[in-house]
């Protein structure tokens, strides 16, 4: 027989962590491979964990609610030897009492550890929190197997407010440790617990696993991303005008709405093939411009935010696109959501206007360059050629940038494209098929 560890696994290409919604299974249980054992939810997406081995459950390591950083232990299986040996899984992490203390994994990634690290093995997600946080580790006590410190010994550690300091003498001031090895770059980190005074009738409402994700991936786009903002107006008339016409025709053969979103994102996708620039990414000494038009668009459910791509939007009608849309959304609000669509997005649109927002700022979708949102059409008062004024469809497209990437100057260009195309929609130029 041998012993093996499930770990969390990594189910989309920006995800480092999941929580344990609720197992499937108990020990005692007889699995197969490939078996689901654990429902999990991200920021991105609701899954499943699977087997990968035949064998027993011996032991849950994580609870329901616990969050997790993917690679870290979830549960142990055991298992025949054979089946063991041949079973097509990840690198596996052997059991904690065959590891030599100090030792470094040979399946885990070399990063820059701490002096106390000779102390004791530390995964990956307990060094990151302890870099962010400042903690010395030497000081903490583990509540893991084999005295093992864990994440949630370190968040409950950050949660309570009294966090051992590393020692004064262990950084010197030009950033290097005692041992003379440079010091990770310092990294955002999220707030802490704060104190805030409540009141009788006040109701507090614990932090998810996937809430705590977003809050981590806007507060890392904010703290990386210069953002900067550019709107501009659009006179959308013809365009309400020609989608009216079609819409009921349209719902009736298709099966679906055809709806104003879809006519704002082929418009961007045709503009982002016009400037190739805005479909770039940065990467710390260079910047990416990605070749393929993958559209992320912002879809919520009641609690969450998910963010599903539209692949090669540029390739695709605007049926095609509207179609993709709406099947996305449905697949969101149903849980059925895959990982695989949710990656690979290269630029962001978020539909603001389905709020009723007529002007927002956005946060970009870390790691793309920009985002734009699509406020609200309403009806103003506009001054036409010639001095006259008409009431007309307006809509605000508001952009917001990386300024690392992007410049004032392509930025415009691209918007103004966007405003051309939008205001030149009609049944004479425009095909929806």
């Amino acid at each position: 027989m041998a012993i093996e560890n499930i770990t969390m696994p990594q189910l989309g290409e920006s995800v480092t962590e999941g929580t344990i919604e609720k197992w499937l299974v108990k020990p005692g249980d007889v699995v197969s491979k490939y078996d689901p054992l654990a429902e999990v939810n991200t920021d991105k997406v609701n899954a499943e964990v699977p087997s990968s081995f035949s064998g027993t459950i011996k032991e849950l390591i994580a609870e329901e609610g616990q969050t997790l950083a993917v690679g870290e232990i979830v549960c142990v299986i055991e298992t025949d030897a054979v089946e063991a040996e041949t079973a097509e899984a990840p690198v596996k992490e052997e059991p904690v009492a065959k590891e030599t203390p100090g030792a470094p994994s040979k399946s885990a990634p070399a990063v820059k550890r701490p002096k106390e690290e000779a102390s004791g093995r530390y995964s990956p997600a307990v060094l990151r929190l302890s870099q962010e946080n400042e903690i010395d580790l030497s000081l903490v006590e583990g509540t893991g197997r084999g005295g093992r410190i864990t994440r949630k010994d370190l968040q409950a550690i950050i949660d309570s407010g009294e966090i051992p300091q590393a020692k004064p003498d262990s950084t010197s001031t030009d950033g290097t440790t005692a041992t003379g090895t440079a010091t990770e770059t310092e990294t955002p980190k999220a707030a802490s617990k704060v104190d805030v005074p409540t009141m009788a009738g006040d109701i507090e409402i614990p932090v998810t696993g996937v809430r705590r994700a977003i809050a981590n991936n806007m507060l890392k786009s904010v703290h990386e991303a210069p953002h900067a903002w550019m709107t501009v107006e659009v006179d959308v008339t013809n365009l309400v005008a020609y989608r009216d016409s079609l819409k009921n025709d349209f719902k009736q053969k298709e099966g679906f709405n055809l709806t104003y979103f879809a006519f704002f994102v082929k418009a961007v996708s045709q503009a982002l093939k016009e400037f190739p620039m805005m479909n770039s990414m940065w990467a710390g000494d260079k910047i990416i411009q990605k070749k393929d038009i993958n559209i992320s668009i912002a879809v919520a459910t009641e609690d969450s935010l998910f963010v599903p791509v539209i692949t090669h939007a540029d390739e695709k009608t605007i049926k095609g696109i509207g179609r993709d849309i709406q099947e996305l959304a449905t697949k969101v609000r149903t849980g059925k959501l895959k990982s695989s669509e949710m990656q690979g997005g290269t630029f962001t649109v978020n539909n603001t206007g389905s709020f009723g927002s007529v002007q927002s700022m956005g946060i970009i979708n870390h790691p793309q360059a920009a985002i734009l949102q699509v406020e609200s059409i309403v009806k103003r008062p506009v001054v036409m050629d010639g001095g006259m004024i008409g009431v007309r469809d307006m809509v605000n497209l508001c952009l917001s940038l990386d300024h690392r990437v992007l410049d004032g100057l392509v930025c415009g260009r691209f918007l103004a494209r966007v405003k051309e195309i939008l205001e030149n929609v009609s049944a004479e130029n425009t095909s929806i098929y």
